[in-house]
């Protein structure tokens, strides 16, 4: 994906952030903890570095959902939004239904492969 900005919000408006650059990554993520955290059987995340962030409104409410592992979500409405965790310090990970185009950002790989539910497709496994 080129570099250019990139546009995130909640489903009611109140948290909404702002990246810069092309992205890290786009992964399908497996693990137990995402489909807890998300409802969905898996989560696709958009990662971003740290310093290609910037929260339009103020920073969404934190919840750590395990050791070393922040996951941000709207107070307002519930939108779950983010994930940080010290396994990839110094990133902020969207999920792509919190993309302005989530249709622009095709996965590249799958992360936790090992966790996925019986039926669920993969692509190239990495964890």
């Amino acid at each position: 994906m080129k570099a250019e900005n990139h546009h995130a919000s909640c489903q009611c408006g109140d948290a909404c952030a702002e990246m810069t650059g092309a992205p890290k990554f786009v992964a399908n993520c497996h693990c137990a903890a995402c489909r807890k955290a998300t409802g969905g059987a898996v989560s696709t995340w958009v990662g971003f570095n740290d310093d290609q962030v910037r929260w339009v409104t103020e920073k969404p409410s934190y919840y750590a959902s395990s050791n070393g592992v922040k996951r941000g979500f709207c107070a307002k409405c519930g939108t779950p939004l983010t994930y940080a965790g010290e396994k990839w310090a110094g990133e902020t990970h969207f999920l792509i239904g919190v993309m302005q185009n989530p249709e622009n950002y095709a996965p590249q790989s799958e992360v936790f492969a090992d966790e996925a539910l019986p039926w669920a497709q993969h692509i190239e496994s990495k964890s």
